[in-house]
């Protein structure tokens, strides 16, 4: 089983990624893990590239959560089983990265690169809210859809995640 989960921030990607893991037990690659080093450093791209490659080349099943484009994108969505596009809407996202802050606050949480303290500012917050829901990034997720329907499972909010869990 290869599944790739992707959607808006704050949606709770990282969350379904581990308990789908879990439940299938299969190894899991957190994309906000190979982005960051210590203290929210953006690691190199050429090592972010040759990480998720080698992921993907020694694992033949996976789950795998966030979006980052440049990252072997369309090869997983081809290889994946199923993806998961999480797409709530902006007040619930921002209302559940705010939960997480205070879940978190001064800890790294458990999909994040070591030293990683969460944290909730008005950049990640405005990421949430405008910045991160272009009509480009829009497109992109109507494209997943055209390209991938059959395999595509959409949630936009928690009774359909809370369904698609107890369905697991």
């Amino acid at each position: 089983m290869k599944i790739a989960i992707i959607g808006y921030s704050g949606s709770g990607k990282s969350t379904l990624a581990g308990i789908l893991a879990e439940k299938y037990n299969t190894p899991i690659l957190h994309f906000d893990r190979v982005q960051f080093l210590p203290n929210w450093v953006i690691r190199e791209q050429d090592e972010k590239i040759r990480m998720t490659k080698e992921f993907l080349d020694s694992n033949n099943s996976w789950v795998i959560d966030g979006n980052y484009s440049k990252l072997f994108f369309d090869r997983r969505m081809e290889e994946a089983d199923e993806i998961i596009m999480m797409k709530f809407n902006r007040i619930s996202s921002l209302f559940r990265a705010y939960n997480r802050y205070i879940k978190y606050k001064n800890k790294t949480r458990p999909d994040m690169a070591e030293g990683c303290n969460e944290k909730f500012d008005f950049e990640f917050a405005s990421w949430i809210l405008w910045k991160g829901r272009t009509k480009a990034i829009r497109q992109h997720y109507r494209n997943v859809i055209k390209t991938y329907g059959d395999k595509v499972t959409v949630i936009k909010n928690q009774r359909q995640l809370s369904r698609y869990i107890e369905n697991i």
